[in-house]
């Protein structure tokens, strides 16, 4: 598609690949000509990505390229070298419950909660609502079976889906590598590869402990999150609904966190994220460090009339942070600000 301001081109296209690999700048400006905003859409598939949009930054002024890709870990390795210090990078996550309250409205968008902890927020979820169990399978075939197992840093790809697996079993858990590694039948050094490459490829994410040298609060603890319920749940074929699932609890911490994610990145909001627990057991959900120092700590519960109390050993060491529980009863608090 071409206009006079604009040009978008493919890299499905072995036409388009072939023209915009080992090029030069003649040839580029005879494809882009007097055009002033280039899409390029699936850039990581063209070899030499890179030095391309390099030509085209330093040669073509005035001309502003725009390039996407389904797989930000392939894209992300061809072009962060050539391009340093002549690019912005822009975290296109899947839809959010704040767009989809802008979208159709909060009381809309909040009956659909129990549907977005089975399907997720996908975009082609979200629109064919019916046919969601189908689609996420397709795309976890297509995003992790395929896709992401043939890049060369996954020399086994039976242990990655095994890992993957894992994963999704102990949502909401603190997780150890090691055990990971026991699980699956690898060493400590290949989980710990291949949860690095699932995070740059942003399937899951890692939520550090919080450790400020309070008592018997744990130091190196994790617990790892999917950045979409639907995909997570497509790993296990589990698209029970909550009122018949076990799980219900950590689906709901897994979402809460996930969206609040996206509502600190939508709104410019500079905050580090952890869990918190203590070698007694004591545990909370999520904390949030803001600027200036400020502790924000959240609890999530999907029952309505559960008992919350946050430990004495965090209110009391962190006597001026914030606490909230967090329920479907008023997550507009949460994630809409």
């Amino acid at each position: 598609m071409s206009g006079k301001e604009h040009l978008h081109l493919s890299g499905d296209d072995s036409y388009i690949r072939e023209a915009l690999s080992n090029t030069s700048v003649a040839t580029l400006k005879t494809i882009i000509g007097k055009t002033k905003i280039l899409f390029i859409d699936e850039a990581q598939r063209i070899a030499n990505i890179g030095l391309t949009l390099k030509l085209i930054t330093d040669q073509l002024k005035g001309v502003q390229v725009i390039a996407t890709g389904s797989s930000a870990f392939e894209l992300s390795s061809q072009v962060n070298e050539p391009l340093t210090g002549r690019k912005y990078e822009f975290m296109l996550y899947p839809l959010s419950f704040g767009e989809m309250v802008n979208h159709h409205g909060f009381l809309t968008e909040k009956k659909l909660i129990e549907y977005r902890l089975i399907y997720g927020y996908y975009p082609e979820i979200v629109s064919k609502q019916s046919e969601g169990k189908e689609l996420l399978k397709l795309l976890a075939d297509s995003y992790l079976y395929k896709d992401l197992l043939m890049l060369e840093q996954v020399k086994k790809p039976i242990l990655l889906e095994k890992l993957l697996k894992a994963l999704a079993l102990q949502l909401g858990g603190e997780v150890s590598y090691n055990e990971l590694a026991q699980t699956i039948g690898a060493n400590q050094q290949t989980v710990e590869k291949y949860i690095d490459l699932l995070q740059k490829a942003f399937v899951i994410f890692v939520l550090p402990a919080l450790n400020r040298n309070v008592r018997n609060e744990i130091k190196k603890g994790k617990k790892i999150y999917f950045y979409d319920c639907g995909i997570r749940n497509a790993i296990i074929n589990n698209f029970k609904p909550v009122s018949s699932r076990t799980d219900t609890g950590a689906l709901w911490e897994n979402f809460a966190i996930a969206e609040r994610m996206k509502f600190l990145h939508y709104h410019h909001l500079d905050a580090q994220q952890y869990f918190w627990r203590t070698t007694q057991q004591q545990e909370i959900d999520l904390i949030e460090e803001h600027e200036g120092g400020l502790l924000k700590a959240f609890e999530f519960k999907w029952g309505k009339n559960e008992n919350v109390r946050f430990p004495q050993t965090f209110t009391e060491n962190y006597a001026s942070s914030e606490t909230q529980v967090v329920s479907p009863d008023n997550i507009e608090s949460f994630l809409l600000g």
